[in-house]
């Protein structure tokens, strides 16, 4: 049940407003990581969700977004609306002053229509959780380069609100997903390859223009890690790991030499 409040979350104020600025913020109104993606793809995946607790996680996220969604449709709206009228401003972008009246409407920055296509739902909860995490991850830089391109103090303000809670919902998903105890690398239920889990495979060598070179850190070295070279994936993977089980199996069938009397 949804039930609306004729009242913003946050209250949005602006000063002169700024037409093409407002055409930035439709990004987050009907773009891949705007308000609208995430409030309903985290409501479906509450939808999906037999986890009770992390439904109520869910859904109460989906529902604060589409309140974010009013903050922003509010705000973009009052940059916008000098097109209504204003002849210069509307030839700035003529498919939100003719087609849509200088108003909002379910389409990003470029005036590509929102799409289904950008939501991100597995029915696994684990695997939601952490595309939940980047979803947030990608909203909190957009309201930060939004920030970065206005010098409206109230918009300034909207925003700032709205970035931050990109931040609280990443540690509240955060939170839910290491509250489930399950090993970072677990997902679903059928496991990995061992051995072949474990192999970084050094496919991009040589040292170029800028002076990158092969680097080592710990996404390739130390713990199980094994790094194979391009000369050895040359030979294929299936050959370099028979390679590796037999050479395992010569050292384990080795004869034992008998003590001296």
């Amino acid at each position: 049940m949804y039930h609306h409040i004729k009242k913003l979350m946050y209250s949005v104020n602006i000063g002169t407003p700024d037409p093409r600025f407002g055409n930035m913020l439709l990004e987050q109104f009907g773009g891949a990581n705007g308000e609208l993606a995430a409030a309903m793809q985290y409501s479906i995946q509450g939808l999906n969700c037999d986890d009770l607790e992390r439904k109520d996680l869910l859904m109460d996220i989906g529902t604060e977004e589409l309140s974010h969604l009013e903050v922003v449709g509010t705000l973009a709206r009052m940059h916008l609306k000098p097109m209504k009228e204003d002849r210069d401003d509307a030839e700035q972008d003529p498919l939100i002053a003719i087609a849509g009246g200088g108003g909002v409407g379910l389409f990003n920055s470029m005036g590509d229509a929102w799409t289904a296509d950008y939501l991100k739902i597995t029915g696994e909860l684990d695997v939601d959780l952490r595309s939940n995490i980047a979803a947030e991850a990608r909203a909190k830089i957009v309201y930060e380069r939004l920030i970065n391109f206005t010098d409206d103090p109230g918009t300034k303000d909207a925003l700032q609100f709205l970035m931050t809670r990109e931040i609280t919902h990443m540690k509240a998903f955060t939170a839910a997903l290491e509250s489930l105890g399950k090993d970072r690398f677990s997902i679903g239920e059928i496991p990995p390859t061992p051995g072949l889990v474990d192999q970084y495979f050094n496919d991009s060598t040589g040292e170029g223009d800028d002076g990158e070179t092969d680097a080592r850190g710990p996404w390739n070295e130390g713990g199980n890690w094994k790094v194979v070279e391009q000369q050895d994936l040359e030979q294929g993977v299936e050959a370099i790991n028979e390679a590796r089980i037999s050479e395992r199996s010569k050292i384990t069938s080795k004869p034992k030499l008998k003590k001296s009397a």
